[in-house]
């Protein structure tokens, strides 16, 4: 008898004890670990719209470090997506900054973790939700943008793309 089929004799054995849920949480495990997509198996995360509550970072240098969503502008239903602007709350800022915590701010949305479907029929999808804070008017309150800005946004915010680092 060979040693792999004495393994999977004993593997089948002690699995044999567990219940039927275990088994499947540990088949998936196996399965992913043998076709090397752990991560994506085990540890995938729903990618959802931009909505109420949802806290982003801060890609400019206004001041803020990370805001909270609290409305969606448009009359989106389901929530905002590359482009769109958002009213939200600074939760975290920078003490001599030009926005202060606690202030409710405007914000055009620069960086999604949902993936958006591109012309092309390419997707693009970030690690991250970040904004750019903005007045009323649409001007940005910050002087410099970090980070990768999607061109989808030359349509409306050609300012925006103009001060970013980089474009995608």
């Amino acid at each position: 008898m060979s040693f792999t089929s004495r393994c999977s004799r004993v593997g089948r054995s002690l699995l044999g004890a567990v219940n039927t849920s275990t088994f499947g949480i540990l088949r998936a495990s196996h399965d992913a670990v043998a076709g090397s997509n752990f991560s994506n198996v085990l540890f995938q995360q729903q990618r959802t719209f931009i909505q109420m509550r949802t806290n982003l970072k801060v890609a400019d240098n206004s001041g803020a470090k990370k805001v909270m969503c609290i409305q969606v502008l448009k009359g989106r239903k389901k929530g905002a997506v590359l482009g769109d602007m958002i009213v939200a709350s600074v939760k975290e800022a920078f003490p001599r900054g030009k926005v202060k915590k606690g202030e409710v701010v405007y914000g055009i949305v620069v960086r999604a973790a949902m993936k958006h479907g591109r012309c092309d029929g390419s997707e693009i999808m970030f690690d991250e939700n970040a904004v750019v804070l903005v007045n009323k008017q649409g001007e940005p309150i910050g002087t410099r943008i970090s980070g990768p800005v999607p061109y989808e946004l030359r349509r409306k915010h050609v300012k925006i793309l103009s001060l970013a680092d980089s474009i995608v």
